[in-house]
């Protein structure tokens, strides 16, 4: 069984607050496709710095308010 990376990640919550912001808006807002999207929701890809960085901006928060590290 594949372990899960020990990031953790607020995006689908913080879309969510945001008048149901699609996975498909969030995606072309920071420049990455819907799949990714789901795929760092669902904790199967980490994004890059860059792109945590667009996600955190977009929605006017800090890059640790989206995203955090669980120790193991």
């Amino acid at each position: 069984m594949a372990r899960r990376p020990p990031i953790t990640n607020r995006v689908r919550e913080l879309r969510e607050a945001n008048g149901q912001l699609s996975q498909a808006a969030l995606g072309e807002a920071v420049g990455v496709t819907r799949q990714t999207i789901i795929a760092i929701e669902q904790g199967r890809y980490s994004p890059s710095l860059e792109t945590s960085f667009r996600i955190a901006r977009r929605f006017g928060v800090g890059v640790e308010d989206v995203f955090g590290w669980e120790d193991e």
